[in-house]
């Protein structure tokens, strides 16, 4: 039996897993990104187990349709909006998951909110390359707003590091509460525009959803302050991208801290990658040793239970 597991960009899937459980499982590692749909199909084809890395690699039901031999479905992560589910329960295809710590994600985000506000790149760079000696002067965060798109596991714990710097903290969802603000120490905004007025960073911890995707768009950016800064460790289409981009280059918005793109990975010469004001990192928000344990284990686990004839974690 041969297991695909997709996106292994680091060549880690087998360290952190113990793979040899699988007797008879031929596990194959792929380290590049495959886009294409015909490669999509010629990298899987014969496989029965497929193990995709989050959203990286839709499979949908024109795809599914060409791979007859698919049996199973492991997404790292409890959800998965580019997995067609009702594709893959008409062709009795199982789909499982696996545990996800919302620590990571909530961590970079302040990586990204910390290397924006005291020039941390430039600084960094200047120094490597023997440029000139404090070329920047850095925004306080005590005192200032941060404003918090989204109150849930990640949302909340970067709320509390919001405050533990200080900050005013301000934050508003579409079914956001105000007992679960008031839970969470935190001011419930009156609304999106308004948080996004008066925020000096505004931070985004959506899921996407349907109800969700370009909940931030053109108008919302443009309520935001000039000397303020975006962040989106959460999805990239939870965002009009393009409207996004023309406000940094137009100099609309401070800047950006972006970890999450329309098309990853993002082309080389898109805007995102070389714009002045923007800190870019390749997708990081999970990419840690705790992360990967849980989903390779638990990859590894679903299989075996798989095989046993007792699926676990199963989604849909």
């Amino acid at each position: 039996m041969r297991c695909v597991v997709l996106d292994d960009y680091q060549d880690v899937a087998r360290h952190f897993a113990d793979w040899s459980v699988l007797q008879g499982v031929e596990m194959v590692s792929v380290r590049r990104h495959v886009a294409d749909p015909d490669d999509v199909v010629r990298t899987l084809r014969g496989a029965s187990v497929v193990v995709v890395m989050r959203e990286r690699t839709p499979l949908t039901e024109s795809i599914l349709a060409r791979l007859p031999e698919l049996e199973l479905i492991v997404t790292t992560g409890s959800r998965n909006a580019s997995l067609d589910l009702a594709a893959c329960r008409v062709r009795g295809i199982t789909v499982c998951g696996t545990a996800s710590r919302p620590a990571p994600p909530a961590e970079l985000t302040w990586a990204l909110v910390l290397g924006l506000l005291r020039g941390v790149p430039q600084e960094a760079s200047a120094m490597r390359e023997g440029g000139p000696w404090q070329s920047t002067v850095g925004r306080d965060l005590a005192g200032s707003t941060f404003g918090v798109i989204g109150l849930g596991k990640v949302g909340t714990r970067v709320a509390r590091v919001a405050r533990a710097f200080e900050m005013d903290v301000m934050a508003w969802s579409p079914h956001l509460t105000q007992e679960r603000a008031d839970a969470a120490g935190v001011r419930l905004a009156h609304s999106k525009r308004d948080l996004l007025f008066r925020s000096d960073v505004v931070s985004l911890h959506l899921q996407l959803a349907w109800s969700t995707r370009g909940i931030i768009d053109a108008g919302d950016l443009a309520a935001m302050r000039t000397d303020a800064y975006f962040v989106n460790t959460a999805r990239a289409a939870l965002v009009d991208n393009d409207a996004l981009v023309a406000a940094l280059q137009q100099g609309r918005l401070a800047g950006a801290g972006l970890d999450v793109f329309d098309e990853e990975p993002l082309p080389a010469d898109h805007p995102l990658r070389t714009l002045p004001n923007v800190l870019a990192l390749p997708h990081l928000g999970y990419v840690t040793a705790a992360n990967y344990r849980t989903y390779f284990t638990e990859a590894v686990q679903d299989i075996e239970a798989w095989l046993a004839g007792e699926p676990m974690r199963v989604l849909g």
